[in-house]
């Protein structure tokens, strides 16, 4: 764990899985503009750190950066008995998901082992989660779980079993939560990211090349690209709804996608 920090946060802990150099670490840039206490966290515990110190250092805040592998029950126990000392936590960002290529794979030739590890990150992994910080919510009747979907989480596509299987069943345990905690004061919501997030302004072109956290499967149109920093904000508007309005899931696509 690396702290990087100037004042306390009088709010509770907002802690974002799966922080890459997209929507991840534009999530918890947020997070701590808005003056959360922020841990972030995914295996690249180096880069991890780098984000750190950027993000405390352009908002002022506290930042931690926490090593976890989302696929593995122990890891995230650790990961959260971190998270978890450092405060309650009011907030929970599930961005993990296990990458895959843009290219589909016939189904005959998928291996069952990277079948079992896209379905361990993109649904055990945030059942895991879930789990760590669900009873501090429940006590304090108050918490937010925002769930990070794609295009892959309503539609089968052809070539990407590994990624819709994770995705489809991410969505269940979110309708299932939310249907079972929203009553107890904790807002449940998927989030679908329909298209390709973009880097973030000012990105680097190393940056640029490379893939993002989440992603809908098939390809990289410049024209479906989302702004990272735009999606955040949703993100955050998500958290703060009022409970007699809350959002259950939202879509999130570029203006000039077409419908068919």
């Amino acid at each position: 764990m690396r702290s990087i920090a100037s004042s306390a946060s009088s709010r509770g802990i907002a802690a974002i899985v799966g922080v890459g150099p997209k929507l991840g670490r534009s999530i918890a840039r947020k997070f701590a503009h808005e003056g959360y206490t922020v841990a972030i966290l995914a295996r690249d515990l180096g880069r991890l750190s780098r984000f750190a110190d950027e993000i405390a250092r352009e908002e002022k805040a506290q930042v931690f950066a926490i090593r976890i592998d989302c696929s593995d029950s122990r890891s995230v126990r650790e990961a959260f008995e971190g998270v978890l000392s450092l405060g309650f936590v009011e907030v929970l960002v599930y961005n993990a998901y296990q990458p895959v290529s843009w290219h589909p794979t016939n189904f005959a030739d998928i291996r069952l082992d990277t079948f079992e590890k896209s379905l361990a990150v993109s649904s055990v992994g945030a059942f895991h989660c879930a789990q760590q910080v669900l009873p501090g919510m429940v006590e304090r009747g108050k918490g937010t779980i925002l769930f990070t979907g794609c295009s892959a989480s309503l539609n089968g596509i052809p070539g990407y079993a590994e990624l819709c299987c994770g995705k489809f069943a991410l969505r269940g345990l979110s309708q299932c939560m939310a249907r079972e905690f929203q009553p107890l004061g904790v807002h449940v919501a998927h989030v679908i990211i329909d298209g390709v997030v973009a880097p973030p302004r000012g990105a680097s072109t190393s940056q640029r090349s490379s893939v993002g956290e989440q992603q809908s499967g098939g390809g990289g149109d410049s024209s479906m690209m989302l702004d990272p920093d735009a999606l955040a904000q949703t993100y955050w508007h998500l958290h703060i709804q009022d409970r007699t309005a809350w959002t259950q899931e939202i879509d999130l696509r570029p203006s000039n996608t077409r419908f068919f």
